[in-house]
């Protein structure tokens, strides 16, 4: 027997107003909007719908709205109209649940429950238009003390090798074949212009991109997915991913349809079938393991490149990086339960992991107290929307973050978490020929630049706002935090007063 679900969204045409122009039919990837010959007149199938908007945007006439289908069901607050659906998909599918994009329930965002302390009388603030402020961030390891030839006043340390970037702002991990190769294209030719770093995700890195190395992360997953000697010597960081803030735990999945003949080469697999990571490394089952791969990925780039570590935001992150950077790596990477992904487990990507700003702030007290926070830089992910997240992450102990939802927003993306289809509506995720090119790696590279330098002069503004000149000055002091609406524990895990002390 089946089970027909309520469908999720209702399109609704008004007749005085559309021409039959068949605008919606061409933009619409889910066959939503459908053209009846018989009758000539377009219509919708409103079970087919996944909410994208992109009818109605590109509709001349204004005539379509997409809403939110008004059925409830019966008023339960254990069985929600959300767990009644899965069961009943699940019952008739006999197998997992996939879904693209973050965590969408109600835990609490400690982002919004962080304010910024200004300054006033006693600690003037300072004009950004007219005095200058210093965002220039170096990621890599620090050395314990610097020593300076005290007659030729040449620095006498050796330092390991350190990457400057222009913001504070990273473009995380997606990978070819998660988004198409004008995403990629776009992400690369915005850090290049930006002045920062975007990564590549596990999927390799297309050799048309090749010539974007110096603005470039490269990554190494359980897979090996396109890891090959030339692939590691064109980035300029090294990350091996151990996990993401999407589905800690578990490993990748690009699903077959998304493999095209291109993706399929990157990733050195054949095409149309599933790349599947394993949720290990098979050869990391330690930190001694993790300290192996890390000296061989030095070794293999000739000691050039700082080795960045990924690893997803869980209860015990803190004594885990703690281990990476005495691993010998240079930077870790934490990446919180609001993490996104092309294609997950539901269940993971909803249960599994922890909030990034409780992650991080663990992780910057315990390198603190340890001793080691200068030698490797901290990277927050997983959930930044603004600026203001930017700042306030800098000011829980990360040297930058890393924004990936964000990022697709600015290209266009509406959030419909349809990613792991293959039929992404905006030409983001997918590798389709007709729908990728709906994003124009030109324009996508300039609105990414223009998100960025908004950000930028933002962050700049609070930054005066509370008397700070250099983002180095900020990074890690908790007293520029106050909180609200949190509870002892919170605030003692955060290291925050509560405002008003």
């Amino acid at each position: 027997m089946k089970t027909y679900l309520p469908t999720q969204f209702v399109v609704e045409r008004r007749a005085d107003r559309c021409i039959q122009c068949q605008v919606c039919v061409r933009q619409c990837s889910f066959d939503a909007n459908y053209y009846d010959a018989e009758d000539d007149e377009v219509r919708s199938r409103d079970e087919k719908c996944v909410g994208c908007h992109r009818c109605v945007t590109f509709c001349p006439t204004g005539a379509l709205t997409v809403r939110k289908n008004p059925l409830e069901y019966r008023p339960n607050c254990n069985w929600t109209a959300e767990t009644i659906e899965d069961i009943y998909k699940q019952a008739e599918s006999g197998g997992m649940l996939l879904t693209g994009m973050g965590n969408d329930k109600s835990y609490p965002i400690y982002w919004d429950h962080l304010l910024l302390n200004a300054s006033q009388v006693t600690n003037p603030s300072i004009d950004p238009l007219r005095e200058p402020m210093e965002l220039r961030t170096y990621l890599g390891r620090k050395p314990d003390r610097v020593e300076i030839d005290p007659e030729t006043l040449s620095l006498k340390t050796k330092l390991t090798p350190q990457v400057a970037i222009e913001v504070p702002v990273l473009f995380s991990a997606m990978s070819y074949g998660a988004v198409s190769l004008n995403v990629h294209e776009s992400l690369a030719r915005a850090a290049t212009e930006a002045g920062t770093l975007f990564n590549t995700g596990e999927g390799g890195l297309h050799k048309k991109l090749y010539k974007y190395g110096n603005n470039t992360i490269v990554q190494v997953a359980s897979g090996r997915f396109g890891v090959h000697a030339e692939y590691l010597n064109a980035g300029r960081i090294v990350e091996i991913k151990i996990g993401q803030g999407a589905k800690p735990g578990i490993g990748g999945h690009l699903p077959g349809e998304k493999v095209s003949p291109e993706v399929a080469a990157t990733r050195m697999i054949p095409a149309g079938t599933d790349a599947l990571s394993p949720a290990p490394h098979h050869d990391i089952y330690s930190i001694e393991d993790l300290s192996q791969l890390i000296y061989a990925l030095k070794e293999a780039t000739n000691y050039t490149k700082p080795i960045s570590v990924k690893i997803a935001a869980v209860h015990n992150a803190a004594a885990i990086a703690s281990g990476i950077v005495r691993a010998g790596a240079d930077i870790v990477a934490i990446d919180g339960l609001r993490g996104s992904t092309g294609a997950a487990p539901k269940v993971i990507r909803d249960n599994v992991g922890i909030p990034i700003e409780l992650a991080l702030a663990s992780v910057d007290q315990r390198l603190r107290q340890e001793g080691i926070r200068n030698q490797a830089s901290i990277i927050a992910a997983g959930g930044i929307r603004s600026s203001a997240d930017v700042i306030k992450a800098i000011a829980l102990g990360a040297d930058a973050v890393y924004i990936g939802t964000a990022a697709l927003i600015a290209l266009g993306c509406h959030v419909c978490q349809q990613c792991h289809t293959g039929k992404c509506a905006w030409g983001i995720c997918t590798n389709d020929a007709v729908l990728s090119k709906r994003i124009n790696p030109e324009i996508g590279a300039e609105r990414l630049v223009n998100l960025l330098r908004g950000w930028s002069l933002e962050i700049k503004d609070m930054l005066g706002g509370m008397g700070v000149n250099a983002l180095e000055s900020l990074r890690g002091n908790r007293l520029a935090l106050r909180g609200v609406g949190l509870t002892d524990t919170e605030l003692d895990i955060l290291g925050v007063r509560m405002a008003g002390s």
